[in-house]
């Protein structure tokens, strides 16, 4: 008997392969006399092809289920990420999408894998998530969270942006750049990595500041530990240009102004991430990233 006996499906179904991957797993798990729950989002795009599937808003899904499938790309992984991490519901997903760091199991495999999975052949790890707040004259005007990073940047126009950055509330340095990602280990291979950032194991707990362009050259990215509490203070911003926003993800946007700060620390809650018994982190990289094969085979 699998430990998974409610099982939550959430899908980006922007293509019919998308649509067909989930009508695949509904059909599955049936089989298995599992109890399925569908993402009322979800279940809108799938027409016709629910059947009659129970279906759920995102908060009763998660404190429902005791594993959620997410159907689509990284970024469909990101948003279900945020979503669910509050109700401890660990995440499998099926790649969609193109690059596929965090979705694992490719469509061809979906009976198989799942199949392991529910076999109990699986491993689990934990991946943290940054919390950010906007602060404005003292008082918090925003909020978000992201599993990837949290990204200062100029909005519309391309312009350098002044801010000064601390860590622990000791003063880093001031700088003149395109913005700042601060990313954790699991964004290290995403915007961080196009940024000249470092590639970090998922399972190191640290945090990379990476400059965008800054105009300094000895500006470099830098690692610190998990648990150091980030804050931006950004500089006056030129009314003549567009108002630099935040970003958690690249899915959410905030303005900020001269004088704001962003605060970034570690999220409590942390996101359990299922994977079949066959991932290796290394693999991954090498076939995502285009790296060598073996010299010698």
């Amino acid at each position: 008997m699998t430990q998974f006996s409610t099982i939550g499906l959430i899908g980006r179904l922007d293509n019919d392969r998308a649509r067909y991957s989930v009508e695949r797993l509904i059909r599955f798990l049936a089989t298995r006399n599992v109890h399925t729950i569908i993402e009322e989002q979800t279940a809108e795009l799938l027409g016709g092809g629910v059947g009659d599937v129970q279906v759920a808003d995102m908060d009763e899904l998660g404190s429902s289920c005791d594993l959620a499938i997410v159907v689509g790309g990284d970024g469909s992984l990101l948003s279900g990420a945020r979503d669910l991490v509050q109700y401890g519901v660990p995440l499998l997903g099926v790649n969609r999408g193109r690059l596929g760091f965090l979705t694992d199991i490719i469509p061809e495999a979906i009976e198989q894998k799942m199949g392991e999975v529910l076999d109990g052949k699986y491993t689990m790890e934990s991946r943290f998530l940054l919390d950010m707040s906007v602060v404005r004259n003292g008082q918090p005007v925003s909020t978000g969270d992201a599993l990837n990073d949290v990204v200062l940047h100029p909005g519309e126009f391309i312009r350098m942006l002044e801010f000064e950055l601390y860590v622990d509330d000791y003063f880093v340095t001031s700088q003149r750049s395109d913005g700042m990602i601060v990313s954790t280990p699991t964004g290290s291979t995403a915007y961080a990595l196009s940024g000249g950032g470092p590639i970090m194991h998922p399972k190191l707990d640290a945090i990379v500041l990476v400059p965008m362009n800054p105009h300094t050259l000895s500006s470099r990215p830098m690692v610190v530990t998990g648990d150091s509490v980030i804050k931006i203070l950004v500089g006056e911003c030129d009314g003549n240009s567009a108002t630099p926003r935040v970003t958690c993800d690249g899915q959410t946007h905030d303005v900020v102004t001269g004088g704001d700060e962003i605060i970034i620390s570690k999220k409590p809650q942390q996101l359990q991430l299922l994977h079949p018994l066959n991932h290796n982190f290394y693999e991954r990289c090498r076939s995502k990233l285009g790296w060598g094969g073996h010299l010698l085979e």
